[in-house]
């Protein structure tokens, strides 16, 4: 096998690969770029160490800065995805490193902040939702400001009511949930969205395998929590007085902040969480579970067309 200097003497005795090599030095070395790292350190590169690192130097040229050469994060054209190259001195020697670019910044705190949410049953694009996406119209500017204004005022630790966002089917309750936990995590504050009829019904499964207390722990401590959908399921007094009232007393004794949406009204909740499976009207239990949902949370009608249809 020819050996690596014997190779390199032959190719240098090449016309062609000599006019290739000087082609690729010029170029290199005129890189705007290139030019400006030289003269910024000129006191400490000779022209030796230049021609030495010439190899560095052409592979900074050939990679996307700034991603000004990529389509996208996965589009990537450098060696490395998502690392883009900076000049630097090294040992007195010019090399490379490598840091993450603009986009692999933003992918990875997006996959930051996606962990501080938590979810139980929520469907992805609710989990994706951003003030920015919020179709802006009179009918929901009140609960708009008001999401917005949660978001912005919340400090962890201090006594803050969340939102009791009610109106009619489609008009964006659970989208408003979305962005506030969105926006909450990119605060880096954590918070937990249930899809209320589902987490009533894994709560009761969870009798069996020993898991209730748990997961009632979870839920009840969450910095944040946000009960969505709250009516849409079959109320028995068995999720209404030993799950949701309790996991709503800590919350008041606790300060923690929680909202819900539901298709009901106060009114409406209340007469709601009256009747159990068997027909049962309680009103005194149900009264006792408005009187924290009021507590822990201000009324905010969320109106305008069903966006679903």
């Amino acid at each position: 096998m020819e050996k690596i200097n014997e190779t390199l003497r032959r190719l240098a005795g090449n016309e062609g690969f000599q006019k290739r090599y000087e082609m690729m030095r010029n170029q290199t070395l005129n890189h705007p770029e290139v030019k400006a790292f030289i003269q910024t350190h000129r006191d400490e590169l000779t022209s030796e160490k230049v021609e030495k690192s010439l190899s560095k130097l052409f592979e900074y040229t050939q990679q996307s800065k700034e991603c000004n050469k990529c389509p996208s994060l996965e589009g990537c054209v450098n060696f490395m995805q998502g690392y883009h190259p900076e000049l630097v001195i090294q040992r007195g020697s010019i090399d490379l490193k490598y840091d993450k670019c603009p986009r692999k910044i933003m992918h990875d705190e997006k996959r930051r902040n996606e962990k501080l949410i938590q979810s139980l049953y929520v469907p992805t694009d609710i989990l994706h939702a951003t003030f920015d996406s919020i179709y802006d119209d009179d009918d929901r500017i009140e609960a708009v400001d008001k999401a917005a204004s949660f978001v912005m005022d919340y400090q962890p630790g201090s006594k803050q009511k969340g939102i009791y966002f009610y109106g009619k089917f489609g008009v964006g309750k659970s989208y408003l949930l979305g962005a506030i936990a969105n926006k909450l995590a990119s605060r880096k504050v954590s918070s937990m969205i249930v899809y209320v009829p589902e987490l009533f019904r894994e709560l009761k499964n969870s009798i069996g395998d020993q898991t209730l207390n748990s997961k009632m722990e979870t839920i009840k401590k969450a910095p944040v929590l946000m009960f969505d959908d709250l009516g849409a399921e079959t109320m028995s007094s068995w999720t209404r007085d030993e799950i949701l009232g309790p996991i709503l007393q800590f919350r008041m004794q606790e300060s923690l902040p929680t909202f819900f949406t539901s298709n009901f009204d106060l009114q409406g909740l209340e007469h709601h969480l009256s009747y159990s499976q068997r027909g049962e009207e309680e009103k005194m239990k149900a009264r006792r579970i408005m009187e924290r949902i009021k507590y822990l949370a201000e009324p905010v009608l969320v109106e305008g067309p069903n966006r679903r249809v």
